[in-house]
């Protein structure tokens, strides 16, 4: 059963108002304009590249995007410093997919990736998938991969590829959750070896390493190419108790404090990047993996107190709160700071737009499903070939198990293509409406580009016994 939405009518006109969404705005898609000037004139050295990703993290549980209660005062200087994406979407609305698309461009059924992967599952990134690590690795990156891996099911095992085998020199990282718990975990494997007993939390071991990567192992005659995948909020929830402490006498303790301490590991990275001068030659993005939690959905989820803000629908499902996220970049004299962006941006755009930035070439032996949104920096739009795609065959929201987006229009339905619904995400960003029956052709127009894609993608999709 779908979640009810947590916010009456006027609270949702109140958040966006927070997110920068007048009636005006929302009639419009594009981007705050920058300082003028074309990315290949203002790029000059390849940049750092730093990608921060969250698990579960709902769409408003950060301050920044309309959160009452959550203090997250480092991701909002992000925000402020930086474009603040409206738009923004994870490449699936569950977690090892959207890593999957993340990684290679690709929506994740293409690669294989269906569905969160268990232990010891045959389930796999494949060797011949290319990712942005391996392509910025060979165009002369050094690469580091610190946190949550779950791009495979047998982790640290010569029988399926490793963090080091899709292009991160360096790694520390987990399977899927820390364990036995966020808490002084034991599970954590550095470049195939294990660490053993660990003391601290996740996320600031996770930050840790980065920190002590960038101080010591990085080579500086090399740009760094850094992924920092957090475990929070993900269940099992463990917070410092300093962080509870915020939030005293409220049910939501744990999770609101779980989400600052995240974000004050986050500020910790970036003071690191301050005080070793590399801001200015840093890009920086701040995501989530899927939409948040639902609260008891599965004995243990009793702290997953997430929030989807004005969506529809959570970690799961196909309608919005499932799969649009959380997304802050910046990019010192490229992104104008304070700008926010309602240009749709995906999880597998980040492939074309880091080789792009680094002046690598984009594969061209395999269909790449993202576009480079460097174009938003300028206050322009995507110049995307294949529409925002996403599949879920377990999807909360069935009978869709499907979703397709172009420009401000969505449409879901059913891998048979048999069921659908319409909406205009731009004027009806809670998906209360649908327009099935009164936009016709529309619709129709949809599912004849919906099919085709579909059915292409249905094919690529390999087996796994």
């Amino acid at each position: 059963m779908l979640r009810k939405l947590t916010m009456d009518l006027t609270n949702r006109r109140d958040f966006l108002k927070m997110m920068g969404l007048s009636a005006a705005s929302m009639a419009l898609s594009g981007c705050s304009m920058t300082s003028g000037k074309s990315v290949p004139e203002i790029s000059g050295s390849k940049p750092n590249i730093l990608i921060v990703l969250c698990d579960d993290l709902g769409y408003g549980d950060l301050s920044c995007y309309g959160h009452p209660h959550i203090k997250t005062p480092n991701l909002d200087k992000l925000a402020v410093e930086g474009m603040r994406l409206t738009d923004c979407y994870a490449a699936a609305p569950v977690c090892s997919p959207a890593r999957a698309g993340m990684l290679t461009g690709r929506t994740p059924y293409r690669c294989g990736i269906y569905d969160w992967i268990p232990a010891n599952s045959p389930m796999h990134l494949k060797n011949k998938e290319q990712t942005i690590a391996s392509l910025l690795r060979d165009g002369g990156y050094a690469t580091c991969h610190s946190g949550k891996w779950h791009c495979n099911g047998k982790f640290n095992s010569p029988e399926q590829p490793q963090p080091d085998d899709h292009g991160f020199e360096h790694w520390f990282s987990t399977q899927n959750n820390a364990g036995p718990s966020h808490h002084n975990p034991k599970n954590f494997v550095r470049n195939g070896q294990r660490v053993g007993p660990l003391e601290g939390y996740s996320s600031e071991l996770i930050v840790q390493e980065a920190i002590d990567w960038l101080g010591t192992k990085w080579d500086r005659a090399k740009p760094f190419c850094l992924f920092v995948w957090f475990h929070a909020p993900h269940e099992p929830i463990a917070t410092s108790p300093e962080f509870m402490k915020m939030y005293e006498g409220k049910k939501e303790a744990i999770y609101y404090g779980n989400v600052t301490q995240m974000d004050h590991e986050f500020g910790r990275l970036m003071k690191t990047l301050d005080e070793m001068k590399l801001r200015d030659k840093t890009f920086v993005m701040f995501t989530s993996d899927n939409g948040p939690e639902t609260l008891n959905r599965y004995r243990g989820a009793n702290r997953s107190f997430g929030s989807p803000g004005p969506l529809r629908g959570m970690k799961l499902h196909m309608y919005e709160g499932g799969i649009r996220v959380p997304g802050i970049i910046r990019w010192p004299g490229r992104t104008r700071p304070g700008s926010v962006c309602h240009e749709p941006v995906n999880g597998t755009d980040i492939l074309p737009s880091l080789c792009e930035m680094a002046g690598v070439e984009v594969p061209t032996e395999r269909p790449i499903d993202g576009a480079s949104f460097l174009p938003i920096l300028q206050g322009g739009k995507l110049k995307r070939k294949v529409p925002l795609y996403w599949r879920y065959n377990n999807a909360l929201s069935k009978p869709f198990t499907v979703a397709m987006r172009q420009g401000d229009w969505k449409i879901l339905a059913d891998n048979e293509m048999m069921k659908f619904e319409l909406y205009n995400v731009r004027k009806d960003i809670a998906e209360q409406n649908n327009l099935a029956d009164s936009r016709p052709e529309r619709l129709e127009a949809m599912k004849k580009t919906l099919a085709k894609l579909h059915a292409e993608i249905d094919a690529e999709g390999p087996d796994w016994d």
